[in-house]
């Protein structure tokens, strides 16, 4: 497997780390819907989420299949490291 910058591995680990947030602040919304502050925080970091997102795939290719993401020509699904290798 090729070796990839820090750089790779620190966006992927900001961008994990969003996703936790946006998991526990779905799960409380699910049941505190009325709740504007945490519904702005949510927003927030979903749109936190797409700049990160973007940024490793700009970079990096794509993370996501099924439309979610991108792919570059030639096709490049196959490139690793696929982000659960790293």
């Amino acid at each position: 497997m090729k070796q990839l910058p820090a750089d790779y591995y620190q966006l992927l680990e900001q961008l994990q780390a969003v996703d936790f947030v946006l998991v526990d602040l779905t799960l409380y919304l699910d049941t505190h819907n009325n709740d504007s502050e945490a519904i702005k925080q949510f927003n927030h970091y979903a749109k936190e989420r797409k700049k990160l997102r973007n940024a490793i795939e700009s970079k990096y290719g794509p993370l996501m299949q099924f439309g979610h993401s991108y792919s570059g020509q030639p096709w490049n699904w196959d490139d690793p490291p696929w982000p659960w290798q790293v």
